[in-house]
């Protein structure tokens, strides 16, 4: 991946790209789709990718987490089919890594965080499981793949400095927060200048 460029302006030519990035547990997925709703995107999502991988190989996020820090084609298959998407337009991209990946192609780059003890809680609801081993499994998740973006990319995903805009998303209800996210992104497109269809 290239190094950090100043954010294009596609809409004159494939449209708007928007990227939304965050920790497990954030809400990128909620948020990115409330997003690609209102501005009538497409959206896709990196973590479906990689955890269809998962499932073919009969594998947990865990044990697939482990595979893909030894083995880069996992990575590099997911970032072919980001660039990809991203290249096509009219899109909103739920990845960890899209900031990076999409780089100078981005209209908007955002990130959604919220406290540790949120996203595991969140995580547990989903996976139907206890707020301690979804912090347990959260945490080593997260280190491997931290240690996998150094290695693979020399990505530090500690710094923020590539973002547009940050939201935290635990402040307030999912339906207030959907509302605050959109409205932000319209306003951060307003003040670039960017005309919406929507």
């Amino acid at each position: 991946m290239g190094q950090q460029q100043e954010t294009t302006h596609n809409m004159a030519t494939k449209g708007l790209v928007i990227t939304v990035s965050g920790p497990h547990g954030s809400g990128k997925s909620t948020y990115a789709k409330a997003i690609a709703e209102s501005l009538g995107l497409r959206y896709v999502c990196a973590g479906m990718i990689f955890r269809q991988m998962a499932k073919e190989r009969g594998m947990s996020l865990e044990e697939f987490g482990v595979l893909a820090a030894k083995d880069q084609q996992i990575d590099l298959l997911i970032e072919e089919r980001t660039r990809h998407e991203a290249e096509a337009g009219q899109v909103v991209i739920d990845a960890q890594l899209a900031a990076w990946i999409v780089d100078g192609s981005a209209d908007v780059k955002l990130l959604l965080v919220a406290p540790d003890e949120v996203r595991y809680k969140r995580i547990a609801d989903r996976e139907g499981i206890s707020p301690s081993l979804a912090a347990e499994e959260t945490v080593a998740r997260e280190r491997i793949q931290r240690e996998r973006y150094k290695r693979y990319y020399n990505i530090d995903v500690d710094d923020l400095t590539i973002y547009d805009l940050k939201i935290d998303t635990s402040l307030t209800s999912v339906e207030e927060t959907k509302t605050h996210v959109v409205e932000a992104v319209k306003r951060f497109l307003a003040d670039k200048s960017f005309t919406l269809n929507r």
